[in-house]
């Protein structure tokens, strides 16, 4: 197994690599630092016609993934004695973190289980001890795109993918604030400067500077990540 494995049980395997061949994630997919393997949930569908889903007990709109179905795909994509976190792309789960996606990061991989129509019975997510995760409050038509955001966060992450090692920590959310301006070249735009302290070579004055525009950011637009008031 490489260092980082994942697999993904979609409806959909075509829509795999797709974004993540291509760029950082696709270079590393290309040289193994990390595997992907997309398999199709409807190889282990019931009948001629390879069902996968059926209508909500109780009633209502849609349907849901069978659990008898998705349990066939997940044993023989992970059986047991596979190390791997087994995930459910999900609205209502854990918020997708940069915490998080350092753990999974550090990790051998994922199972991932893409989600499509109503939902998935709750026996399949208790039963094989799927952690939900939600990459936002809002609902999409599948867990396909959302499966590639996490992916995508975690690639990133594993050594070597990234040329400086420095990138994946002075971002967005790694030390609890969001990232603060950048700027380069040319010095003069449309009569808007480069700040004088990014040009004066005193990397203590820099810091400085960087690290209060990032608290001035976050109370603007996330003062949620400053704790209880916006107070950091």
């Amino acid at each position: 197994m490489t260092p980082f494995a994942a697999t993904i049980l979609t409806l959909y395997p075509e829509m795999f690599p797709g974004p993540l061949g291509v760029s950082l994630s696709g270079d590393a997919l290309a040289r193994g630092a990390w595997s992907l393997e997309a398999r199709h949930i409807r190889d282990h569908g019931l009948g001629r016609h390879r069902a996968v889903d059926d209508t909500p007990a109780g009633g209502g709109p849609g349907m849901v993934l069978r659990c008898d179905v998705l349990a066939a795909a997940i044993d023989a994509a992970a059986p047991p004695g596979d190390p791997r976190p087994r995930l459910l792309m999900s609205p209502r789960g854990r918020p997708l973190t940069q915490a998080l996606v350092r753990e999974l990061a550090a990790g051998p991989g994922a199972v991932v289980v893409c989600g499509r129509f109503e939902g998935v019975d709750e026996r399949l997510i208790e039963g094989r001890g799927l952690q939900e995760v939600s990459i936002g409050d809002y609902v999409l038509s599948g867990g396909e795109i959302a499966a590639m955001v996490l992916l995508d966060a975690c690639v990133r992450l594993l050594p070597g993918v990234m040329g400086h090692d420095a990138s994946g920590t002075e971002e967005s959310f790694e030390g609890g604030l969001l990232e603060y301006p950048h700027y380069t070249r040319p010095r003069l735009w449309e009569d808007r400067s480069i700040p004088d302290v990014l040009l004066g070579g005193n990397h203590a004055a820099i810091a400085r500077w960087r690290r209060a525009e990032a608290e001035r950011l976050t109370r603007e637009r996330r003062p949620d990540l400053l704790g209880e008031g916006g107070k950091g």
